[in-house]
């Protein structure tokens, strides 16, 4: 396939963050499977300076509409050890700046006009690339008017767009619509118009043949109002088109074999006890017959209304429970009342820091989640990979993130669904061979880019054998 992928950061030339990776390694990993992947960027500053200055100028020159003008651009290209062609977009006016949102005042004021004629400029290379691409990938706000043009312009390309996150969404006046130069009639409800505003994630979600978020527990949530960021009415009514795919762990950050915060580094789970007792010794616990681990941030909500009241059962039938994390003020009394009563038994880390989290993993026999796993279920999965199971309340999505066998949801928000789920824990747990064949099968579960590389494969591969349905407004 021809695959065009568009991006507002790619790693190692600019990033502020896990995005620029993730847009690497997405890239790579399709490249690896034979792909022809090409994908566009904005020629930033940061990029120049981090080796992106030796792109070579490939001549193709073009003028872009924006509001009342047409500015010119002009495309730079390298290609990556992995065989991905980078297309720079250049516009020094634009782009060649200290930041590439903003600065520490905030906002850049001008970032509609920057990403409309980043986005325009994308659609322009893409109508110029020889092959044509058959699918083009926008990702993020910053190129969700990549697929709004492709549908106004009724262009041939499958369109995707992802969004890695909806708490961003490209939220402008609606005097900026006119920046677009797009007719009228898509400044409504049916297109970039939402309560008043122009949001070009909206208007991306609308027009593109598939939306894709990240992973199948982000995509139940996405369509609540607790977690849709306000775009929760326009997921529910695109829910035929949304996808969960999950963006891929980074396995040499987080492998237990190689982690250095581990004083015992381990490839199976049998050899994983070798962290049990440091683990003991840092958290200040006594050994039991079960070791839990809560991370707050794995959970939508650390309220732990379950975990209260099943405390002193849990206690009681031999497990020993780390909690790590803030949570709210509403349970910090009680959480500090549990702590002195349960000492050894029980233990509160408030500020525990990644080094703690990694050996809590590793130390710890299953992951205690009594609230929704959060949407991205980034502590869940690297849990599995550390061979730590969990024992999580069921809710949207989450059997598809762990291998059959290696999950124990309880379907009530309640302390005694909590502790008839650990019941059957401990039987289990007590039958060392049938656990450690569990905790190995959770550990060689496949959460690597290569892996979101074929999921997004499939998508494009089923996306080209159905007929199109581009938007028209």
């Amino acid at each position: 396939m021809k695959i065009l992928l568009a991006a507002s950061e790619l790693a190692p030339f600019t990033g502020t963050g896990e995005f620029g990776a993730a847009m690497s390694a997405l890239a790579s990993g399709l490249a690896a499977r034979g792909h022809d992947v090409s994908i566009a960027v904005p020629f930033y500053r940061t990029a120049r300076e981090n080796g992106a200055a030796k792109a070579r100028r490939t001549g193709a020159k073009f003028t872009v509409p924006v509001g009342a003008g047409r500015l010119p651009a002009t495309i730079r290209e390298l290609r990556t050890p992995e065989g991905v062609q980078v297309f720079f977009i250049e516009r020094d006016e634009y782009f060649d700046r200290s930041g590439l949102y903003g600065s520490e005042d905030g906002d850049y004021q001008d970032n509609a006009a920057r990403f409309i004629f980043f986005s325009r400029g994308v659609v322009e290379l893409a109508r110029r690339m020889d092959p044509a691409p058959e699918i083009v990938h926008a990702h993020n706000w910053q190129a969700a008017l990549v697929p709004v043009f492709c549908a106004e312009q009724r262009l041939p390309y499958r369109t995707v767009l992802s969004a890695h996150t909806l708490a961003y969404q490209g939220n402008f006046w609606s005097y900026d619509f006119g920046l677009t130069c797009l007719p009228g009639e898509w400044f409504s409800p049916r297109g970039l118009e939402y309560f008043g505003s122009m949001n070009l994630l909206k208007g991306g979600i609308l027009s593109a043949h598939r939306v894709v978020l990240p992973g199948p527990r982000y995509v139940a949530e996405a369509r609540t109002p607790l977690h849709g960021c306000g775009l929760d009415p326009v997921l529910r009514e695109q829910s035929a088109k949304l996808e969960g795919i999950a963006n891929g762990l980074d396995l040499e950050d987080w492998n237990p074999a190689t982690d250095k915060a581990l004083p015992k580094r381990y490839k199976t789970a049998a050899a994983k006890s070798g962290n049990l007792k440091p683990w003991l010794t840092r958290a200040g616990l006594q050994p039991g017959r079960l070791h839990l681990l809560t991370p707050t941030a794995a959970m939508t909500n650390p309220g732990l209304g379950p975990l209260l009241p099943a405390l002193d059962r849990l206690v009681e039938s031999g497990a020993r429970l780390a909690l790590l994390g803030p949570t709210g003020d509403d349970h910090r009394a009680a959480l500090e009342f549990a702590r002195r009563k349960h000492a050894g038994h029980f233990v509160w880390l408030p500020d525990a820091d990644e080094a703690t989290l990694r050996l809590a993993l590793a130390g710890s026999d299953a992951l205690l989640l009594p609230a929704p796993v959060a949407p991205d279920a980034t502590l869940f999965r690297r849990a599995l990979r550390y061979g730590t199971l969990p024992v999580a309340l069921a809710c949207g999505g989450l059997h598809a993130l762990a291998p059959a066998g290696c999950l124990r949801p309880f379907y009530l928000p309640t302390g005694d669904a909590l502790v008839d789920a650990l019941r059957h824990v401990h039987t289990l747990r007590a039958e060392a061979n049938a656990w450690t064949a569990l905790a190995d099968q959770a550990m060689t579960t496949d959460f690597s880019w290569a892996a979101t590389a074929a999921e997004t494969e499939a998508l494009y591969a089923a996306l080209l054998t159905r007929p199109s349905q581009a938007r028209a407004a």
